[in-house]
């Protein structure tokens, strides 16, 4: 098992790994599946973006950890399920009114534990600088979870303001006015050509497209003059994924500039589905904070020269906890065996992965933006559940009352038609694979009934 780092472990190791890759991973925040032009959209523009699958790969089936900020990010950066973090929601867990909530859930936990060992100190022990830009969300202060330098990152979900004066404590003001996504995109572009000589490892979070939806007035301009094209129709956001694809177009310039691009890995993705209020992830089903495709579901787009072929796509079912182990590959570390996820360097190669499961768990409830059909509950997007895929089908245990929904996603990737009970082989071998994990992972159920619920 990894141990935390010392200096002497850096220096140690910085002559053995100067030919290990650079990584670069920017984690959008609340954007959808088919929130990019690349993935779809009519709206949105986002050339920038698009360069890195047409350069790169495109993953169809990849997944977040779990259906909102936090847990997505402490399975990310610990590449393990979140019943091993406990990290299962944003704050509180009884999210919603008392008297629509038939189970007692169970408490969250809001900063990551210091036994974990991080992506960000994993790397820093062979030798990689490492630096943060953006929403965190895990702790105080990143530079002691294994980031060398931070631009803003700290507990919050989301800015005080996306313009400067920003009122961030780790990060200072720039000129009145100053977007917050070119503010981080040009700091972390310093912060390369600064380190261009050591293998680095970048992890921008842009709190982007996260609300508070503010966006430069001549780029919502920009998109006030365009025909709305389904679901996507919100000028101002689509400004802010624009402002947003600009600072990733100055990470890759700067990358061509320095000539590092060739020995660097990009990957490009996001937490969660968009927000309901203002974009879907059509043609899937939910949103932000459901278990449901649209909720989980991400752009995943992978640009690695030499190892990657150019415009390639992958149908390869995978899951953002396999970034870490995937990473400790790439700079020479045997996997841990502590680790949930796999190495995803062979998927690269179109050379595929051995089938698996992936799995989710969510023991409290969010409440509903408003009442929203693709929602299974009124009065909430997510009630206590878990979550199983394997292959093309996808079971959902619901654990108020024990409702089981069953999806052939081949053949009805919208999750229209719940198939349990037609299916009801398949229902009961994936249900046992589910529980069977849960005990695993030690998975905490709620079962206590709420007295405060009302029929």
């Amino acid at each position: 098992m990894l141990k935390k780092i010392t200096l002497v472990h850096i220096f140690g190791m910085a002559a053995a790994v100067a030919n290990f890759p650079n990584i670069v991973l920017i984690y959008a925040d609340d954007l959808g599946y088919t929130d990019l032009s690349c993935q779809g959209s009519q709206f949105y523009e986002t050339p920038n973006i698009d360069r890195i699958a047409r350069e790169g790969m495109t993953f169809t089936n990849a997944y977040a950890g779990a259906a909102n900020c936090a847990p997505s990010r402490a399975c990310l950066l610990t590449g393990m399920y979140s019943p091993r973090h406990g990290i299962f929601t944003v704050g509180n867990s009884d999210r919603g009114k008392a008297k629509n909530r038939k189970l007692i859930p169970i408490k969250n936990t809001e900063i990551l534990a210091a036994k974990f060992v991080t992506l960000g100190e994993a790397l820093q022990a062979k030798g990689y600088r490492t630096c943060v830009a953006g929403k965190w969300h895990l702790s105080i202060d990143p530079t002691k979870d294994g980031f060398d330098t931070n631009f803003g990152g700290t507990t919050w979900g989301h800015p005080k303001s996306y313009f400067s004066p920003y009122k961030n404590p780790f990060l200072s003001d720039g000129p009145k006015g100053e977007h917050l996504p070119e503010r981080l995109g040009r700091d972390v572009a310093d912060w390369i050509t600064k380190n261009a000589k050591s293998p680095f490892f970048v992890y921008l979070p842009f709190y982007s497209v996260h609300t508070p939806i503010q966006a430069p007035d001549q780029l919502t301009a920009k998109y006030q003059q365009k025909a709305p094209h389904g679901s996507h129709k919100n000028p101002k956001y689509a400004a802010m994924i624009d402002a947003m694809d600009q600072a990733v177009g100055q990470i890759l310039k700067t990358l061509d500039e320095l000539e590092l691009a060739k020995n660097t890995l990009v990957i490009f993705t996001s937490d969660n589905g968009p927000h309901g209020s203002i974009s879907r992830a059509e043609p899937l089903r939910g949103v932000k904070g459901m278990y449901y495709e649209g909720g989980i579901r991400e752009p995943f787009l992978v640009r690695f020269p030499g190892v990657i072929v150019a415009g390639s796509t992958n149908e390869t079912l995978i899951s953002q906890i396999d970034l870490y182990p995937t990473f400790l590959e790439l700079a020479g570390e045997k996997v841990p065996e502590r680790l949930d996820g796999v190495s995803l360097r062979s998927a690269f190669q179109s050379k595929g992965l051995p089938e698996r499961a992936l799995f989710w768990h969510f023991p409290g409830y969010l409440q509903s933006y408003k009442a929203d059909p693709d929602s299974a509950s009124k009065f909430f997007r997510t009630t206590p559940c878990s979550v199983i895929r394997k292959g093309d089908w996808k079971l959902m245990q619901y654990f108020e009352d024990g409702v089981l929904e069953l999806y052939d996603l081949k053949n009805d990737p919208s999750e229209k038609k719940n198939v349990a009970k037609k299916e009801a082989d398949k229902t009961k071998a994936l249900l046992k694979e589910l529980q069977a994990w849960q005990r695993e992972t030690k998975a905490p159920i709620p079962t206590e009934r709420n007295p405060a619920f009302q029929k």
